[in-house]
This record gives structure tokens, sequence and C-alpha cells, in this order.
């Protein structure tokens, strides 16, 4: 069974075989993490991006809740998985679901790309507005549910950017 550890601190640090990136729609970089995932990386992150956007979404931007891989360019970890999380409307919009399928999608990509570990960040809880809480929740029971399908998988790390998330992440994985 994997580990699941929560630790406050920088994603574009972490050295894992994949980061996850909460990448916008485009998947050509943007605010928060995802701007600062592609800012580490450098070019070769956007070509990668720029090709998979042409290749499989060329009429539509990568839908929410899907999930795509990459190299890393000059970050520590190996890949970016770049998942599309929702924005929180109020709740009423699918967004639980979708936001469990970012978790999902991500760890059934890993395990496809016969990948140990994995990090992900509090996807949808900035400029999306899910909040912080509701998304910690669908957060940690998605990959509690998901890991038995996913057996490669034996480290799971959620990287909290800021003390709120960090203490929900830690209320929510009592040791």
């Amino acid at each position: 069974m994997a580990v699941i550890e929560v630790i406050l601190g920088d994603i574009t640090k972490i050295d894992t075989d994949a980061i996850v990136n909460a990448a916008n729609s485009s998947l050509m970089g943007g605010g928060g993490v995802d701007g600062a995932i592609h800012s580490a990386a450098g070019a070769r992150l956007l070509e990668e991006c720029i090709q998979i956007a042409k290749d499989r979404y060329p009429e539509i931007p990568c839908p929410t809740g899907d999930a795509v891989i990459t190299g890393a360019g000059k970050l520590p970890a190996r890949h970016v998985i770049h998942t599309v999380g929702p924005v929180w409307y109020g709740g009423g919009k699918g967004e639980p679901l979708l936001l469990a399928s970012c978790y999902r999608k991500s760890l059934l990509l890993a395990e496809e790309n016969s990948l140990g570990s994995v990090a992900f960040p509090n996807i949808s809880t900035g400029i999306f507005g899910y909040p912080k809480e509701k998304a910690a929740s669908v957060a940690i029971d998605t990959v509690r549910e998901t890991l038995p399908q996913t057996p490669g998988i034996k480290r799971v790390i959620f990287v909290c950017f800021d003390e709120e998330n960090y203490s929900l992440y830690c209320a929510g994985l009592p040791v």
C-alpha cells in the first residue's frame, strides 16, 4: 500500500516521478501553481503542452477533470501530469465529481506510465475558488479510493503551499 504524506512547500522543488500541475484548459501555463511550474520547467514543457493541445484537443480546450502527461523540463521531478480542475460555482455544477476526476485520472495516468511517486498541489483552491476544506476532503477520499487500482504507486505527497491547506490535509490524514 502506498504511503500518503503531507508537506508544506513548493511543488516545483519536489523530487518525485511526477508532480501534478493544476493546469488551465489551454495547457499553456497561467497563474498560481500552473505558472510556477511552467516558469521553473522552462521552454521544453510549453513546447510539449503545445504539441499535446494540437494532437489531442485541436478544436476544444483540455476538458475539466482530464489529465495528460509530459516530461518535466528543468524540474527535479521526471514528469508533469497536467489536470484541469473545476471552477467553483457553489457545488451544484458537478464540481466535486470533476475534482475527483482530476485526482483519479492523474493517479491512473501515473500507473499507466509506471511511475511510483506522485506529488499533488491543492487543485482548484486558488483562483478557481474551490473551498479549501471541501477540496481537501475530495482529494484525500479520491486518492484513498484510487490507490488500490494503482499498485505501482508507492508514494503520494500532498504539497500544500499555505498553512490553511496544510492543516486541513493533516487533519484529514491522521497518523
